[in-house]
């Protein structure tokens, strides 16, 4: 029998990382993990991603113009 049970590492996806935030958007996020049955983690997720895909970037002299 030449069959083999293969374990590979985990690929860790996601890091732990400490932020403070005001304690209202904390209950504001929290109501829409109730409401939108997402869990709060992603919900923020989807926060800081959106401004990263919707940035746009222009330079200090452009601002002067």
């Amino acid at each position: 029998m030449d069959k083999k049970f293969i374990v590979t590492p985990k690929e860790e996806k996601g890091i732990i990382m400490t932020i403070r935030i005001d304690r209202k958007l904390q209950e504001k996020y929290d109501k829409l993990s109730c409401e939108s049955n997402r869990s709060r983690n992603e919900l923020i997720n989807m926060a800081f991603q959106f401004p990263l895909d919707n940035l746009e970037f222009i330079e200090s002299a452009k601002i002067n113009d």
